[in-house]
């Protein structure tokens, strides 16, 4: 049985809205609104949604690289948010993160090499004399040559600047990483091969990822269990094969529809959801769904569901929705197609 390596619970991040001549807080958005959930070791948990949901501020947030304004985060037994901001530095040796741009999240004045060494340096990984060693070792490991080292990254293309960004986590033998769109920026065929090789590498080095994405395809090939976020709150989650072949929530059924089918001439039961993502400054009462929802009803406008199983849900599965055993069975039909 796996043990709990991360916990996340009642996580709240607001920034501050400024306005008038004094500059005072006037309001807050609400990018993340008490998200709890829990990563096991060695697994890769995945968070969906569509932009703007809060699943790339949720992973921030969880670093401190964004000060949370509410919530725990215990990982290994520790509270990431009562240590100092200097035992949190030491305390991201253990946690990494994998950004979304490969260019803008390199230095472009260092070289692979000083990049590589400089994580090295600031954890106290390993002594300098043997970071030559090391860094050769990691170029093997992530598919580059070791005749790169010295090079700069306009000198790669976005792939293997993206292979430089997992070299640069795995310098320091994390624990987590947090892949936050690691592979949105890169081309079909390039992100299979970072998607194959995050695969292996957490094989061989018994890593942990939480693996931040809008992408289904891409999440359904890599995930062991699946978050799905809606404005941010946690709408369902559970196990990849209970998310992706039961799901619950009609914002999960949703998004699932707008994958694309394989077969040729076969075509999805395309579900259009009416209107837009509402602000995160003003959020809807009740459930935060219910403006777009076709089942929506006076309950859902005043109630805000808990997050829950029904008979149909394996454990572990949960949704946050007043009717998912209704609409389940058919008993609740949509108000528009």
């Amino acid at each position: 049985m796996n043990n709990t390596l991360l916990k996340v619970n009642n996580l709240k991040q607001y920034f501050p809205i400024k306005g008038g001549f004094l500059g005072r807080t006037v309001n807050h958005v609400k990018a993340v609104d008490g998200v709890s959930f829990e990563v096991q070791e060695g697994e890769t948990v995945s968070i969906v949604g569509e932009s703007g949901c809060g699943k790339s501020t949720t992973g921030r947030a969880i670093l401190r690289l964004d000060e949370p304004t509410e919530g725990e985060v215990e990982f290994q037994g520790a509270d990431l948010l009562s240590v100092s901001k200097r035992e949190m530095r030491k305390k991201r040796k253990d946690l990494q993160i994998i950004f979304q741009d490969p260019y803008a999240s390199i230095n472009p004045r260092q070289t692979v090499r000083q990049v590589l060494s400089e994580a090295m340096t600031i954890q106290g990984v390993a002594p300098v004399k043997e970071h030559d060693t090391r860094i050769r070792e990691l170029m093997r490991t992530v598919g580059l040559g070791e005749h790169q080292i010295d090079r700069f990254p306009h000198e790669f293309s976005g792939g293997q600047r993206q292979r430089v960004g997992i070299a640069r986590a795995l310098a320091v033998d994390p624990k987590l990483i947090i892949c936050d769109e690691a592979v949105s920026a890169l081309d079909v065929s390039i992100q299979a091969q970072v998607i194959n090789l995050l695969k292996k590498l957490q094989r061989e080095l018994k890593l942990t990822y939480l693996f931040i994405s809008h992408d289904l395809g891409v999440v359904r090939h890599i995930s062991d269990r699946v978050i799905v976020m809606y404005l941010g709150r946690i709408v369902e989650i559970g196990d990849k094969k209970s998310v992706f072949d039961n799901p619950q929530h009609p914002y999960t059924k949703a998004l699932l529809s707008a994958i694309p089918s394989p077969e040729p001439g076969k075509k999805n039961n395309r579900i259009i959801l009416q209107g837009d993502v509402p602000s995160p400054i003003n959020p809807p009462s009740g459930c935060r769904f219910h403006t777009r929802c076709p089942f929506a009803t006076d309950k859902c406008r005043t109630e805000d569901p808990m997050l829950r199983t029904t008979e149909d849900m394996q454990k572990g599965h949960g949704g946050a929705c007043h009717y998912m055993e209704e609409i389940s069975s058919g008993k609740r039909q949509p108000s528009y197609s």
